[in-house]
C-alpha cells in the first residue's frame, strides 16, 4: 500500500511516498480503507524531530482519517466491514490502510462526507475539548486564540457560537492573516508584536480575557496572564515553537487574579480517557449532520501534496484545516 514516509528528522526533503506492508488489527483494534488523512501540526513537530512524536525513522505520520472498516481484530463488536467510520489511528494515518483502537473508531452519520468526517477525530474533537473541558467556557465569555489561523482556531470560530456565543479574538504570527481570521469569524484578528496587549485589553473594553486557548509552549504565557480577567483560564495546548518549556508563574500570580492555568493534550486523552475523545467526535459529527456546523477544508487531491502543506504549516503560512485525499471515497 501507498504511505507518506518521513525518513528522517528535516523537512519536506525527506518525505515522500512509499509502498509499505498492509497493516492488520489486533486484538480490541479495527482497520480502515483510509479515504481521508487530516493534516495537523503535531505532523510538523515529528518531522522536525521534536521529542516525543516519532518514536523511530523511518516514520508514517498521521492522527486523523476517516473511510471504511476494512478488518475487525479479535474482540471488536459494534461495527461491520464497509462501515463508514472517523477515527484516531495508532499512527500511521496518511496511509491507504491504517489501525485504530476500536474505543476511538466512531461511526459517521450518512449526512455527512467523509471528506468533512476526517477533521473531527483531532481537529473539532481537540476545538470541543479545549472549550467546554479544559476550558469550562461559558456562554458570553470573551476568548483570546493564538494561532487562530490554523485548523484548530478556525474550528474554535465554528464552536463558540453554538455552545452560546462569546467575544472572539485570535491572534497571528503573520500582520496579512488577521483579516482571513476575522473572515473566518473572529470578532478581531491581531498579529503578534508590539502593542498587542493593549490591542486585547481594548478588545474587551478594559475587562481582560475570560478564556485563553494557547499552542505556543509558554512562549506567550506572560501575555496571557496580563490580560487574563480576574478568574479567567488560561489552557496551554501544545509547542509550536518546539523549543524549552518555562517555568509556571509562581502561585501568588494565580492566587491574586483568581487564574488558572490548565494543560491539555489530546494524545494524553486518547492514551487514558478515549471515551472523552470519542464522545467528542461523535458531538461534532452530530452538529455537522444536522447542518449547524461548516468547516472550510482545503483538500490536497493525493499524498504526494502533503509534504508542501506541511511546509505551509511549519512556516505558519497555512490557513485553515487542510485534509489528503488517500484512497477511494464509497457512498
Amino acid at each position: 500500500m501507498r504511505a507518506l514516509v518521513m525518513t528522517a528528522p528535516g523537512g519536506s526533503e525527506n518525505s515522500e511516498v512509499r509502498e509499505i506492508d498492509v497493516p492488520h488489527p489486533g486484538p480490541g483494534e479495527v482497520s480502515v480503507d483510509v479515504a481521508y488523512a487530516g493534516l495537523n501540526f503535531v505532523d510538523v513537530m515529528a518531522r522536525r524531530g521534536d521529542s516525543g512524536y516519532a518514536a523511530h525513522w523511518p516514520h508514517v505520520p498521521g492522527l486523523e482519517i476517516s473511510g471504511t472498516v476494512r478488518e475487525l481484530g479479535p474482540g471488536v463488536t459494534g461495527f461491520s466491514v464497509g462501515d463508514r467510520v472517523a477515527a484516531v489511528p495508532t499512527g500511521r494515518g496518511l496511509a491507504e490502510v491504517a489501525v485504530a483502537r476500536a474505543e476511538l473508531v466512531v461511526a459517521v452519520p450518512d449526512a455527512v462526507p467523509l471528506r468533512q468526517a476526517v477533521a473531527t477525530p483531532l481537529g473539532l474533537a481537540t476545538a470541543l475539548l479545549l472549550l467546554t473541558d479544559a476550558g469550562r467556557f461559558r456562554p458570553g465569555d470573551s476568548v483570546l486564540v493564538h494561532s487562530a489561523g490554523g485548523g484548530i482556531g478556525s474550528a474554535i470560530a465554528q464552536l463558540v457560537p453554538l455552545l452560546g456565543g462569546g467575544r472572539l479574538i485570535g491572534t497571528v504570527g503573520r500582520p496579512e492573516k488577521a483579516a482571513d481570521v476575522e473572515k473566518g469569524g473572529y470578532d478581531i484578528g491581531l498579529a503578534r508584536g508590539d502593542g498587542l496587549a493593549e490591542a486585547i485589553r481594548a478588545a474587551t473594553d478594559g475587562h481582560g480575557v475570560d478564556l485563553v486557548l494557547d499552542p505556543l509552549g509558554t512562549t506567550a504565557l506572560a501575555l496571557d496572564l496580563d490580560v487574563a480577567a480576574p478568574g479567567g483560564r488560561i489552557v496551554l495546548f501544545g509547542n509550536a515553537g518546539g523549543g524549552s518549556m518555562d517555568a509556571l508563574p509562581p502561585a501568588g500570580r494565580l492566587l491574586a487574579g483568581n487564574l488558572t492555568v490548565t494543560g491539555f493534550s489530546h494524545r494524553g486523552l486518547v492514551a487514558a480517557a478515549p471515551a472523552r475523545v470519542a464522545a467528542a467526535t461523535t458531538r461534532i459529527l452530530a452538529f455537522l449532520a444536522e447542518g449547524r456546523l461548516t468547516l472550510p477544508l482545503t483538500e490536497l487531491p493525493s499524498l504526494a501534496e502533503v509534504p508542501a502543506a506541511h511546509d505551509l504549516l511549519a512556516e505558519g503560512r497555512a490557513t485553515g484545516k487542510y485534509v489528503a485525499r488517500v484512497g477511494a471515497v464509497r457512498p
